[in-house]
């Protein structure tokens, strides 16, 4: 039952990313013949020493124990060598998005399209972030990352894609400006916090959830600070928030100033301004502890 639930779940996530490149009119990546192009990113050279197939991605074997019938394994198949990779992947992570300084990331489903709501106030939301400074940060897909990356590029604004592999090629969306491929979830996960001064959430599965949490529980334990994480549409997030407060809070596995972390919006300028208003009390938080040698504000100095 359980290896029949997985076997779903995947095919249910590459059936919701080739509908959002369907809704945007494009061809999925996974019906084009031939291999599907790469910008720039780790994943661009595909390392055959360690590759298996069918497919399997680099998380799936890094996560996996160790096959005790393999008695000498070769070194470029062990978890030593993968630590090499990883290691690389961070390092072209960093260099390639080195010069990011005020970067805001937008999260939501890769299968929502050019006509929902949804879409048009991603891309309304791109667009007020470029026209405020900031660069635009999403995994790079359809959807509403497509969406945001669209509005930062409609308004002459640095749109940027972060793009995972996955069993499937999940391709990326046109508006990217800088793509960075990455083999590895948490690598790609820390280039999100690391660039960006803010999260705009907008409806999203598991993937969202991961990452809106992820958020949540580093700015909880002090990890990061006056970071604003936004939950875009009242409606599809009220009743997560409601379970939150009758049955998390109310068991005291939270604290009721946990809940305070998260904002709630409909409405693109609200979020935008959000954003606008913590990073002035990020610069400020800087300029305040700039004599003592702290400099911490949101997660890493601003300058």
């Amino acid at each position: 039952m359980l290896a029949a639930a997985e076997q779903n779940a995947r095919e249910g996530l590459q059936r919701r990313t080739e509908e959002g490149h369907r809704k945007a009119g494009r061809t999925p990546p996974t019906q084009k013949d031939g291999p599907a192009p790469r910008s720039t990113g780790a994943s661009r050279v595909v390392d055959e020493s360690i590759r298996d197939y069918p497919v399997v991605t680099e998380d799936e074997k890094l996560l996996a124990l160790p096959d005790g019938r393999v008695q000498t394994p070769d070194f470029t198949r062990t978890d030593t060598w993968r630590v090499m990779r990883i290691m690389g992947e961070f390092i072209e992570g960093f260099d390639t998005l080195s010069k990011v300084r005020r970067g805001v990331t937008i999260f939501g489903s890769a299968r929502t399209g050019p006509d929902d709501p949804q879409y048009h106030a991603a891309v309304e939301v791109g667009r007020l972030l470029a026209e405020a400074g900031f660069d635009v940060i999403t995994g790079a897909g359809p959807g509403i990352m497509e969406a945001g990356n669209k509005g930062a590029k409609a308004a002459g604004g640095h749109s940027i894609g972060c793009n995972i592999e996955l069993p499937f090629e999940q391709g990326s969306n046109p508006y990217v400006d800088t793509l960075v491929n990455f083999r590895y979830f948490f690598v790609r996960k820390t280039m999100f916090i690391k660039y960006s001064v803010a999260f705009i959430i907008f409806p999203g599965g598991f993937g969202t959830l991961d990452e809106l949490f992820e958020a949540v529980t580093l700015i909880q334990t002090g990890k990061m600070y006056q970071f604003p994480v936004v939950l875009f549409g009242r409606h599809y997030w009220a009743g997560l928030v409601r379970w939150l407060q009758t049955r998390v809070l109310q068991e005291g596995k939270i604290s009721p100033g946990d809940l305070d972390l998260m904002i709630m919006t409909d409405d693109p300028r609200e979020a935008v301004e959000a954003v606008v208003a913590a990073y002035g009390a990020q610069r400020q938080r800087a300029a305040e502890t700039s004599g003592d040698g702290a400099g911490r504000t949101g997660h890493r100095d601003v300058p």
